[in-house]
Parts: C-alpha cells; structure tokens; sequence
C-alpha cells in the first residue's frame, strides 16, 4: 500500500499563493497517476489537477493557468502550486495517488485551505 502525507495549507489573501505537498511512501514504484482533489463544506469532492507518471497533466477549468501540478518522482512527491488564489478555492486538498497494484487509489489525511476575501 501507500501513504500519502500532504502539507502546504494554510489561510491566504485572495490573490495569493501557496504551495502544496504530498509525499508518499510505502509501495510507490507502480504508481502511475497522482491528483489533487478538493472538498468545500457541503459539496462533492471534485478533481482539481492530476499528473501522469509520463508527465501529462490534467487541470480543471476552475484552476487553469492559476495552479500548476507537478512531480519529482526520485523523492516520491507531488505538488500543486496555487497562484491568484480566489475565496472559492477554499476547501480541504486531498491528494490521490493510483498504482497498477492499487487501481480504487490511495488517500491522504487532507489540508486545509482559506482564502479570505
């Protein structure tokens, strides 16, 4: 299995930055995609940006050219770097990450995120 340990919220103006990280550990060779998602109070868990072992990238059109994902895969860590933040991105961030030997995923714990207007 994996665990994913994520970092990085915290309470930001809008316009804003932060950066988040998760790192993972455990059996991590075969992990083949890795994402973010994120939770607002009250509402689904949405996709907000995920990252292909080759590098391809997917980006919701809530977030495109304001976050950009990426990935060191020598030290197991993916990031989400949050730039013009808005008070609508508020929510809890979760990172994901799918394995060949673990297709259902794998969570983390979550961060939290506030961005004050």
């Amino acid at each position: 299995q994996v665990q994913l340990v994520e970092s990085g919220g915290g309470l930001v103006q809008a316009g804003g930055s932060l950066r988040l990280s998760c790192a993972a550990s455990g059996t991590t060779f075969n992990i083949f995609l890795m994402g973010w998602y994120r939770q607002a109070p009250g509402k689904q868990r949405e996709l907000v940006a995920s990252i292909r072992s080759g590098g391809s990238t997917y980006y919701a059109d809530s977030v495109k050219d304001r976050f950009t994902i990426s990935r060191d895969n020598a030290k197991n860590m993916v990031y989400l770097q949050m730039n013009s933040l808005k008070p609508e991105d508020t929510a809890v961030y979760y990172c994901k990450a799918v394995g060949s030997t673990f297709l259902t995923g794998s969570w983390g714990q979550g961060t939290q995120v506030t961005v004050s207007s």
